[in-house]
């Protein structure tokens, strides 16, 4: 399940051990693909966290973040962003990203 962020609050994905936020908006094509991709790598990959925050509602949490092209993904581990990736890929390669 992927778990909606709200408020500009991350403190889920910070405080779990490998998470995945992807800052998306609902008017942005690239992430309405990319979104249910995201919801079955959740179910794969249970280890993973999985968050969405729609940058048009958390715009602060975005900029903190250093968001300025959707879809991004971070990539945490134990609350440290270890990676990004901008724009659509298909579910292998995020599944690999993930997994490095």
């Amino acid at each position: 399940m992927v778990e909606k962020i709200t408020n500009n609050d991350m403190s889920k994905a910070l405080n779990a051990k490998v998470a995945v936020v992807d800052f998306s908006a609902t008017w942005c094509g690239p992430c309405q693909m990319l979104a249910p991709l995201l919801e079955e790598l959740s179910q794969e990959l249970t280890d993973v966290k999985f968050f969405n925050a729609d940058t048009d509602e958390n715009t602060e949490l975005a900029i903190r973040n250093g968001i300025s092209n959707i879809p991004a993904l971070l990539l945490l581990k134990d609350g440290q962003v270890v990676d990004r990736h901008i724009g659509f890929a298909p579910k292998q390669q995020l599944k690999d990203w993930i997994n490095k």
